[in-house]
């Protein structure tokens, strides 16, 4: 007992040390006094692992001093005893604004783009990057805002300014009463950024990729800033270098954009905590694989009107998928074992926070999960959890007095302690008055009745057949009532005060009737209350991980196909080799490869799949050179000159539903590119069609890697308006500039960093900026990067060569090229390829001179000549644009296939592992029914990499499917309370983009 007390004694000596001085002069008399509380009998939820039943916690100061089931409380502790009810952590919300006004964006004046920052002052030169913002400066109290996130359970929130890509600090802050000075807890809670630039009025970035680009420059731009001494002053720089030791918060937003933040965090050995969107489950395993933590929005997808089964047309079977498993992400990421917080942001009405953790809970999230995930685990996160997010001898006493386990439906919030400051929630010592009472109002008799839950009463007065909802307000044993009477002679609202006397339960008081005359009423007791409980007999319909899809969308699969050995046999294989087209032949693929061409070949290998190739067709499948498909957000960085620093392989898109219809139309790879906006666009990817695979999983590994350039009125801007008028270059002569100068910087860049790297005194050296921009235009100019380049008009085809002449390298690729014909000599000396159209001509000026034998002159000289689509739905026809090389010139049928499949492969530098049937070779092939070059032709079956990812006999049980699993969760949702008063989500239509249509 002695040991006991010393050690008790040790705590009190902490929290009087511990207790905050005040700078503040009182006006009046101070009172310092410091009480000690003791909650007995409790069951106390110490944290999600740890319960104490009967238990005693002691409280002074703002500080937990004593907690346990044997502790011997303080002589001068004012006793609560909360016999029946619940002690938790209270809750904590890591990416919240309170007490943070919200920026908004500025408008200028200017009409044309804004290419620098409008900020005064030594900061980045991107309004988007403000690192500099401390959200402890700008962090206002807002008593009001307080006491709804406590009445939510809330004791701690980090409060954030949520705009821009780098968004500064948070400020973690108490939920109690007091000024700011005291409610601060850490005024650095973590570092914030994201892939929006929010409020900034620039227009650099105005996509993804050119956030994400921006983001990976600035981290770069802080570690030159950090270790050369040769650079200017920047404010933002050394704001962000001194928050590199802070926890990394990074606002991704969908489970695609997780991903895209995990890759820059490992860029930069940055552990980011990411705040999802709630769409996790997508991609369990990618994101699971990826390390990170995250903070789960508990904002969940509403149930829309389906009632009208025309506008139910406008919701997709992914949205209606999303709607069902949204709930239940949670318990994936659980089941996973990937630690993750919970926030309320997003959620337009807070209060929706405990039914959607219900829901969750409802489907498989535990009950421990859930708190962890508001208490110890956001605690963790700030590295706060030696002061919060459990209960625990020293710890702030931050914690909540509740009816039941927390997370019931029927539990009652009942006081909120922050900081060792109580806060009543709801009162827990008043009498339980539900029951039947009869009343006296002014001579009449009525019947009271009040129902309900034993902290939520519903009550209602009855007379002869007329009844009344009545509006009850509790203060103590004081009652206010106010009701609105149909009665005949007295018709209006009735509005009661009375006392109620505990011990029998009767009310008296006076109030006003409708006419404004005083009366005297009375209710007393009558009979108790007798509950109903009612038995949900219903068969729950749960949503489980068996039912993503992949991709969880129209056509995605219940399971990936995987890989086996395939025999095709007696059929017409078009080998695009010296073989040519060969009749009755047998193609062997096996472990992703063609393993076999040739007749009557024969296979023992285990699960072989024969297929019966007679009178159809097999080919090397077709690969896109130019495409748009499969890009998240705007395909254009169009906003400067050069964005040669954007990646379209940072936003790809597996989730695109042209992946699989071009899969139907035979084609089983994809170059995609930036779009023609400006003249140096952005590094292209070129992917595999795998269908259901990750983003990372759909890139064509290895390869060389490209970057899109492009002439003509589109990069010049001098059509697009009067409003876009400023932007260099604004002619073709300014175009040829930008590649000028560009090139030059490049080699003065280069030039630089060969000095620093040959130096051996590198601590005398001067660091050169990594820029990124000059990473890519030397990546060209030392041939490992590669051009290419939409074009259309013969002068400036030209230009572009001499200027890859005078910088010794040479372009790999015109694309479009529509005047290609008039130049063909000199591309052939100069030796690029071209990939064209076959018949796109007069839909604008530049290509007036166009002509469909354009296809058939190019490859006549020798060029390297593809067919491109620029459009996601010619893709799944460009057989038939190769076939046209027949019509409009005469090609033979073996150089017409050759156009959309080899000859797009050597442009690409991969046709040693596509675009032809030969040994050795991936196996990405196409069984068609008919001659391919044919019009009714169409695939039966193509491969990738030897898998089937399209079947023509699946595709029409997918499409029953599809309509099976939309009609089922339509029916779902016509269930849902309150439906059909939801509302559909608007029609947002995936702009398809080609190179036509790139102008403003």
């Amino acid at each position: 007992m002695r040991k006991l007390l010393t050690s008790f004694s040790t705590l009190l000596i902490f929290c009087f040390n511990t207790f905050s001085q005040q700078t503040f002069p009182v006006n009046g008399v101070r009172d310092d006094r410091n009480i000690t509380y003791a909650f007995i009998n409790a069951t106390i939820v110490q944290d999600y692992k740890t319960i104490i039943e009967g238990g005693k916690l002691v409280i002074r100061s703002g500080k937990i001093i004593a907690v346990g089931k044997e502790i011997e409380l303080p002589a001068d502790a004012v006793i609560q005893d909360v016999k029946g009810k619940y002690i938790y952590p209270a809750l904590i919300d890591i990416y919240a604004d309170y007490g943070i006004a919200s920026k908004t964006t500025v408008q200028t004046g200017n009409r044309g783009p804004q290419f620098l920052s409008n900020t005064a002052g030594a900061y980045n030169w991107n309004q988007a990057i403000r690192p500099e913002t401390e959200a402890d400066k700008l962090f206002v109290a807002d008593a009001k805002q307080a006491d709804d996130w406590r009445k939510l359970g809330f004791g701690m929130v980090m409060s954030i300014q949520k705009d821009g890509i780098a968004r500064g600090t948070g400020v973690v802050v108490m939920l109690n009463d007091d000024n700011e000075n005291d409610v601060i807890v850490k005024e650095k809670g973590a570092a914030l950024y994201s892939f929006d630039k929010g409020s900034s009025t620039q227009d650099y970035p105005a996509s993804i990729m050119g956030s994400i680009a921006l983001l990976r420059q600035t981290f770069y731009d802080a570690d030159w800033y950090s270790k050369s001494t040769d650079h200017e002053y920047n404010i933002s720089l050394e704001a962000l270098n001194k928050q590199r030791q802070l926890p990394q918060i990074i606002d991704a937003g969908n489970y695609l954009n997780d991903l895209r933040a995990d890759k820059v965090g490992k860029e930069f050995n940055i552990k980011f905590i990411i705040k999802g969107g709630g769409d996790e489950y997508k991609d369990i395993q990618s994101i699971k694989a990826a390390g990170n933590n995250y903070i789960i929005p508990l904002k969940y997808p509403d149930a829309s009107n389906v009632s009208d089964p025309y506008e139910a047309l406008n919701i997709s079977l992914g949205e209606l998928k999303h709607w069902e498993l949204a709930p239940a992400n949670s318990v994936i990421l659980e089941k996973e074992a990937i630690p993750f917080a919970f926030t309320t942001d997003g959620l337009q009405d807070k209060k929706e926070l405990f039914k959607n953790i219900q829901k969750s809970i409802s489907l498989g999230l535990t009950k421990e999960q859930a708190l962890r995930s508001f208490t110890s685990i956001p605690a963790e996160m700030l590295h706060l959890e030696n002061k919060t997010g459990s209960i625990k001898p020293g710890m702030i006493a931050n914690f909540l007095i509740t009816s039941k386990e927390l997370f019931d439906k029927d539990n009652i919030l009942f006081e909120n302690w922050v900081a060792g400051k109580q806060y009543i929630i709801r009162r827990s010592d008043m009498p339980d008055l539900r029951g039947r009472y009869k009343m006296l109002i002014d001579g009449q008799n009525f019947i009271l009745r009040v129902s309900g839950e034993r902290y939520s009463n519903e009550w209602n007065l009855e007379k002869d057949t007329l009844k009344s909802k009545v509006d009850v307000s509790l203060n103590r044993n004081l009652i206010t009532l106010v009701f609105d009477w149909k009665g005949k002679d007295d018709k209006g609202y009735f509005r009661l005060d009375g006392v109620i006397d505990p011990n029998n339960l009767s009310i008296k008081g006076a109030g006003l009737l409708p006419n404004g005359k005083t009366v005297s009423w009375q209710a007393v007791y009558d009979s108790v209350f007798k509950a109903t409980v009612k038995v949900d007999t219903a068969i729950k319909e749960l949503p489980t991980i068996n039912n993503v899809w992949f991709p969880n969308a129209a056509y995605g699969f219940e399971e990936l196909p995987k890989a086996k050995p395939v025999l095709i046999r007696n059929t017409t294989v078009w080998t695009n080799e010296k073989d040519g087209i060969l009749k009755n032949a047998d193609v062997l693929i096996n472990n992703g490869k063609i393993e076999k061409v040739g007749k009557n070949l024969t296979s023992s290998l285990a699960g072989l799949e024969v297929i019966d190739g007679t009178n159809k067709h097999v080919t090397a499948g077709i690969i896109d050179e130019h495409s748009h498909i499969a890009i998240s957000g705007d395909v254009n960085e169009g906003t400067e000159a050069n964005s040669s620093e954007v990646r379209i392989g940072d936003v790809l898109d597996c989730n695109d539903v042209n992946i699989y219809r071009q899969l139907a139309g035979g084609v089983t790879s994809s170059h995609l590119l930036h779009g023609s906006a400006n003249p140096i666009g952005g590094q292209t990817q070129l992917i595999k069609l795998r269908w259901g695979k990750s983003a990372e999983d759909l890139k064509f590994k290895p390869w060389d890697g490209f970057i899109k350039f492009a002439l003509g009125e589109n990069v010049k801007q001098s059509n697009w308006g009067d409003n876009q008028s400023i932007r260099y270059p604004q002619t073709r002569m300014g175009v040829e500039q930008v590649y000028i100068d560009a090139f030059t910087r490049a080699r003065a860049y280069e030039r630089k960093w060969n000095t620093f790297n040959t130096s051996k005194d590198k601590t005398k050296a001067v660091m050169p900026r990594r820029d990124l921009k000059m990473d890519a235009m030397s990546e060209i100019l030392n041939k490992k990067r590669f051009i290419t380049c939409h074009s259309y008009v013969q002068s400036e085809i030209n230009m572009l060569m001499h200027v890859a002449d005078s910088f010794n390298f040479r372009i790999n690729t015109f694309t479009h090229i529509l005047e290609g014909y008039k130049v063909a000599d000199k591309m052939k000396q100069h030796g690029v390829g071209a990939s064209t159209f076959s018949d796109w001509w007069a839909y604008k000026y530049e290509v007036m001179e166009a002509i469909p034998y354009n296809m058939y002159i190019l490859n006549k000289m020798g060029i390297v000549t593809a067919v491109n689509s620029d459009d996601g739905e010619m893709a799944r026809r460009l057989n038939q644009e190769a076939a046209k090389s027949i019509m409009y010139g005469g090609l033979t049928e073996e150089d017409a296939w050759k156009i959309c499949t080899l000859n797009p492969a050597k442009l690409l530098h991969v046709d040693d592992r596509v675009g032809s049937i030969k040994e050795g070779k991936d196996a990405d092939i196409v069984l068609w029914n008919d001659n391919p070059l044919s019009v009714y032709a169409h695939p039966l079956k193509t491969f990738v990499d030897g898998i089937c990812y399209f079947d023509v006999v699946q595709d029409s049980l997918q499409v029953i499917k599809n309509n099976t699993e939309r009609q089922r969760l339509i029916q779902k949702m016509l269930k849902e309370k309150n439906n059909p008063g939801g509302t559909p989500p608007p029609v947002v239509q995936k702009k398809e983009m080609h190179c036509k249509d790139e102008e403003k």
